[in-house]
């Protein structure tokens, strides 16, 4: 009789801690979260990480698969402007990294970048995650004896999920994770603008964040779509449109239940 698992697992690896769900055949199970405390000498994913491997060392069985979510805190995200002068993939990833570079003021020589797949003319979404964090997760993976299928930011998954909902061509998305927002603005079916910045949980200060976004984009507000899975209660924001569930008395499971 073979020992290896059937199920598949999904990690949500949050900015305070991480979560763990699985599915066995067709039936999800939420099977718990840990939270982690982050020591100011090291990075916060190797705190995420040391609580993924205890978590997993409760439920996982040898020869599941793993699917990763990463919070945007272990993200970064940048506008990448179409140029004609990219002729292959290796000036497009030094092209993105220059983005970067003149964004955050700092190299990213240590990170991997992946770029949103747009047609000629248009600009991509750059996102920078941690090869460190990466690799570690890899390394987990083997120790846990799973099988690691993906690694994916959370704003990714959650974009994907909503997106047959978004209006067409103009539109903002703002993805609420506790503490901390990333909205995406596009316009004439074309990304504008992407930020990640610190927020509050509440309705005031998420409100005013889509105020100041929806400024640059002119006198008409374009559609806004708010994705806060991490939020208890549900948001009573203005002329906002929600793409989640009910909402979840924790945050990770409310993720992992968003895009499951």
């Amino acid at each position: 009789m073979s020992h290896l698992s059937p199920d598949r697992f999904c990690a949500v690896v949050g900015a305070e801690g991480v979560g763990l769900g699985r599915w066995h055949a067709t039936q999800p199970q939420w099977l718990g979260s840990r939270a982690f405390t982050c020591d100011a000498a090291q990075p916060a994913w190797e705190a995420a990480l040391q609580a993924l491997s205890a978590l997993l060392a409760e439920h996982a069985v040898r020869g599941a698969e793993l699917r990763v979510l990463l919070s945007a805190r272990y993200s970064r995200f940048c506008l990448v402007p179409w140029s004609d002068a990219i002729g292959n993939p290796r000036e497009l990833d030094a092209y993105a990294r220059a983005c970067f570079e003149n964004l955050y003021g700092q190299s990213l020589d240590d990170w991997r970048i992946v770029l949103s797949p747009e047609p000629a003319g248009a600009a991509r979404i750059a996102t920078a995650l941690p090869q460190a964090l990466l690799q570690g997760l890899q390394a987990l993976s083997r120790h846990s004896q799973l099988k690691l299928r993906s690694v994916q930011p959370y704003l990714m998954a959650a974009f994907n999920r909503c997106s047959a909902k978004l209006a067409q061509g103009d539109f903002l998305f703002v993805l609420a994770e506790p503490r901390r927002s990333v909205l995406m603005l596009a316009a004439g079916g074309a990304w504008q603008q992407v930020l990640a910045q610190g927020c509050a949980d509440s309705d005031q200060a998420l409100q005013a964040l889509i105020d100041r976004t929806c400024e640059l984009y002119g006198e008409h507000m374009p559609p806004v779509y708010l994705h806060a899975p991490g939020r208890g209660d549900v948001p009573q924001l203005e002329a906002v449109q929600l793409c989640q569930p009910a909402g979840d008395s924790d945050p990770l499971c409310a993720m992992w239940r968003a895009v499951a």
